[in-house]
């Protein structure tokens, strides 16, 4: 039985936490079930608007069981990459359960994606949408229920972005369709990675849909991903209940029907994950605690990318104080800090600490710097645990190299 725990920072109880790492080994990334499946209700009861589909971010996490997870509860997947859709095929998802928006496939990649059985992509470039139409004509399969949408690149929504096709274009962009017999049904909007402010998303509904009423074979608005995740638990929340009620507003006033596709990812998936670890050296600098434990930056996201914070919890009993901490994960790379000026318990060796909310971007970007294996994961449900992956030993490091 899960033991769990009565502090508000610690996800369950000290000796659950020891009883894992006994069992599985230390590092560990824990998932808890009934964690996620509650983010799953939430964002899908806090969107009134019928005709809503949800489709999770794998890119964030690619794990089977957890994708399983999202099946059994009606989600479907957005693909960022074919990787991500073969993850998905492997999970049990049948191809229109899954849309892509990516960027950038070469026409074998392209291809795979038709095979696979995708049948809503959303494109990036005119010249995407160019060699998905050359391939549509020498396709063998059944592409009669094909949509193509259009990822929007529009400065009065997003400054500065790479991805997507300017409305001026969308006139070639249906030029283009046409000449295979195809039409543009769909628009894809990407507001960036990990925001937390509801406002910007909301302030820009009604260019979206005007942007929208520009495609006359309009169909469906995916308003694509980058809703952020806390990880500061005292700063501002993404808002999905008012997020929700405006959209849902708007779309209703329309006078046709129109799909909508919502692609959360870290928002929520990230507050599942634990990763576990074990201090493993202790020193001092002045009054500053330097906690040395088993792993590392590069089980954790790219700080550069999608943020270095995350909340540190520990479990002592009625610590008497708190001290200023830095926790140094297991290489000699300068910028390898798990955490930097934590108020953390004095700890000593073989204490574990919990990194909090690694759902996200946690094994999903996890790396092989300094030739370090990665460690497993275990899922939480059910009152009981399994391992979901193994970990990696050192044989990995040679697996694809070529020796003689």
């Amino acid at each position: 039985m899960i033991e769990l725990s009565q502090h508000p920072c610690q996800p369950f109880s000290l000796r659950l936490a020891h009883d894992l790492l006994s069992y599985y080994g230390s590092p560990l990334y824990v998932y808890q079930s009934e964690v996620l499946s509650h983010s799953i209700s939430h964002i899908t009861s806090s969107i009134p608007y019928n005709n809503t589909f949800f489709q999770f971010a794998t890119v964030t996490n690619g794990n089977i069981e957890l994708l399983k997870l999202f099946n059994s509860q009606g989600w479907g997947l957005h693909g960022n990459t074919p990787g991500d859709i073969y993850l998905g095929l492997k999970a049990g998802f049948s191809g229109d359960k899954i849309v892509y928006s990516g960027s950038n496939l070469n026409p074998e990649e392209m291809a795979q994606v038709l095979k696979w059985g995708v049948r809503t992509l959303n494109l990036d470039s005119l010249s995407q949408l160019d060699l998905l139409c050359n391939i549509y004509q020498s396709f063998s399969g059944d592409l009669s229920s094909l949509k193509l949408g259009l990822r929007i690149n529009a400065p009065n929504l997003i400054k500065d972005s790479r991805i997507g096709v300017q409305p001026h274009e969308f006139s070639e962009a249906i030029k283009i369709a046409q000449t295979v017999g195809l039409k543009i049904q769909g628009l894809h909007f990407y507001r960036g990675t990990g925001t937390n402010a509801t406002q910007a998303f909301t302030q820009v509904i009604d260019n979206i849909i005007q942007i929208g009423n520009l495609l006359p074979d309009w169909e469906y608005l995916d308003f694509g991903g980058g809703f952020g995740y806390p990880y500061r638990h005292d700063k501002v929340a993404f808002d999905w209940n008012k997020f929700g009620q405006e959209l849902s507003h708007k779309l209703n006033q329309l006078s046709k029907p129109i799909q909508l596709i919502i692609e959360p990812g870290r928002a929520v998936i990230a507050n599942c994950g634990i990763l576990l670890a074990k201090v493993v050296s202790v020193k001092w600098q002045g009054k500053k605690q330097i906690i040395g434990v088993d792993t590392t930056v590069g089980n954790l996201s790219i700080p550069s990318v999608h943020g270095g914070y995350r909340k540190i919890t520990t479990w002592q009993e009625n610590p008497q104080s708190l001290c200023l901490t830095d926790v140094c994960g297991n290489t000699t790379y300068s910028r390898d800090y798990l955490g930097k000026n934590c108020q953390l318990p004095a700890l000593k060796i073989d204490d574990i600490i919990g990194i909090l909310d690694v759902g996200a971007y946690g094994y999903a970007m996890s790396s092989h710097f300094l030739h370090r294996p990665r460690p497993a994961e275990v899922l939480l449900e059910k009152g009981s645990h399994r391992l979901i992956r193994q970990r990696e030993d050192y044989q990995v490091l040679i697996d694809n190299q070529i020796l003689d």
